[in-house]
């Protein structure tokens, strides 16, 4: 069998392949500052993809949209000149068409936020990739909506692209937070348990908005088992025409990239892995005994929903939830649990429980 190329390595298991790492700028602007920006990267090892915007969706008419076709001629200068390998986004048919007529200056293709959240355009885009066999990385859309994200996968698998990755980019937020977009760690944690056998890719940059949070995000995913990361990286990021706030110098992405402890998804280690079965089996038997206490709760809940109905008294008592809330996050917290934590599980409990009793409402049953 030939050896397999750093392209297939890294579609393997991580376990068996290499830390997905991806580094380039959000957009190509100059012939110049795309190849020296990709040469500096490429003196940092760990670095095994060149990531650059060709077309730009902005939010706004006016603002820079990118060089278009002409930068394929300046990835081939790069493929040339380093070792790595490249990928840009595509969002329309279109600009699948051009990708794949200089596709010896392209390897890769990431399908951004915006199309992800358009069913219709990942539609017409996998159509266009069919029996192209490109890999195609694919990112969350900007909601938080797993099925959209999740559908877009399974669009491009159904159009024959066998090397697929997701690219947890975070999720706009309705209000301002001190980072660009919520991580919704969960979701992207969910996204891998539907398809363990593709790389997650977590983009610190777009989550951060900002360069002094790239480290805290991009550390995390590290610990969460995340297969790789992209970040934005720019020669000059304080001149750049787009995402100036959230992209790091080659340099200052070296010296990330030495800081950030890159964590295995599994140890050979006997002794480790027979105390880890020993904890595993203690939280799922505290599990099960989690799910029969709810339950008799829910069963308890039920009968009060009767007896609410007998006697003619709303589901809703403001006063008794204010009372849980208060007092179940002081015991919690005394326990040494997070409120927030405690707060969202009385939430669910409490969302389940006047389900359960509006039911029984509309039925108008009491027996």
């Amino acid at each position: 069998m030939s050896e397999l190329s750093l392209k297939e390595k890294l579609f393997l298991p991580k376990k068996n392949g290499l830390s997905f790492i991806i580094a380039g700028p959000c957009s190509a602007e100059t012939e110049s500052q795309v190849i020296e920006t990709a040469k500096q990267i490429s003196a940092c090892e760990k670095v095994k993809v060149f990531r650059v915007g060709i077309w730009k969706p902005r939010t706004t008419p006016g603002n820079f949209e990118g060089i278009g076709e002409p930068a394929f001629d300046w990835l081939r200068k790069v493929k040339k000149e380093t070792n790595l390998l490249t990928i840009t986004e595509a969002a329309t048919p279109e600009h699948i068409e051009i990708c794949l007529k200089n596709s010896d200056a392209l390897d890769m293709i990431w399908i951004g936020a915006r199309t992800t959240a358009n069913p219709f355009s990942v539609q017409a885009v996998a159509d266009a990739l069919k029996g192209s066999n490109i890999p195609v990385l694919i990112k969350n859309p900007l909601n938080p909506d797993i099925k959209l994200w999740a559908g877009a996968i399974e669009r491009f698998q159904k159009a024959g692209i066998e090397k697929i990755g997701a690219i947890h980019r975070g999720f706009s937020p309705f209000e301002n937070i001190y980072l660009r977009n919520l991580p919704k760690w969960e979701l992207a944690v969910e996204i891998k348990s539907l398809f363990p056998n593709i790389p997650l890719i977590n983009d610190p940059s777009h989550i951060s908005g900002k360069r002094e949070y790239i480290e805290e995000i991009a550390q995390k995913a590290l610990n969460l088992n995340f297969d790789g990361l992209m970040i934005e990286t720019h020669i000059s990021p304080e001149t750049a025409l787009s995402d100036a706030e959230q992209q790091l110098t080659p340099k200052d992405l070296t010296e990330l990239l030495k800081k950030l402890k890159f964590r295995k998804s599994t140890s050979d280690n006997s002794e480790f892995l027979s105390l880890l079965e020993r904890y595993r089996d203690q939280i799922d038997s505290i599990d099960y005994q989690l799910i029969e206490l709810l339950s008799k709760r829910m069963q308890i809940t039920e009968k009060i929903g009767k007896y609410k109905l007998k006697n003619n008294v709303s589901i809703f008592q403001l006063k008794r939830w204010l009372d849980i809330t208060e007092t179940r996050k002081e015991f919690g917290k005394s326990s040494g649990l997070d409120e927030n934590f405690i707060k969202r599980m009385l939430q669910l409990v409490h969302r389940e429980s006047i389900r359960l009793q509006s039911k029984i409402m509309n039925s108008n049953k009491i027996n």
